[in-house]
């Protein structure tokens, strides 16, 4: 059984913020295994490894809302992987 769980955060950003808002969640998230601004319908994508869902909703997507330049998230919970 797994002691962690991951989960991909898309992130709506505002215009122009992209590199600093990925910068910043690097920066005060521990977790964080991927982090890059994207093309598409959202402007970037982390990966984050958290210990449960628990943390993920009330440290990790609050920090995150608190950074200047986030509008929205819409997050996807990993719940199978071929690596494993």
């Amino acid at each position: 059984m797994q002691d962690t769980m991951e989960a991909y955060i898309l992130l709506t950003l505002e215009v122009d913020k992209v590199e600093k808002v990925v910068r910043e969640i690097k920066k005060k998230i521990t977790g964080i295994k991927e982090a890059k601004g994207v093309t598409g319908p959202y402007d970037a994508i982390i990966l984050v490894e958290t210990s449960d869902l628990k943390e993920l909703t009330r440290e990790i997507l609050p920090t995150i809302y608190r950074i200047d330049g986030v509008i929205d998230t819409t997050t996807a919970i990993v719940i199978e992987s071929s690596e494993e």
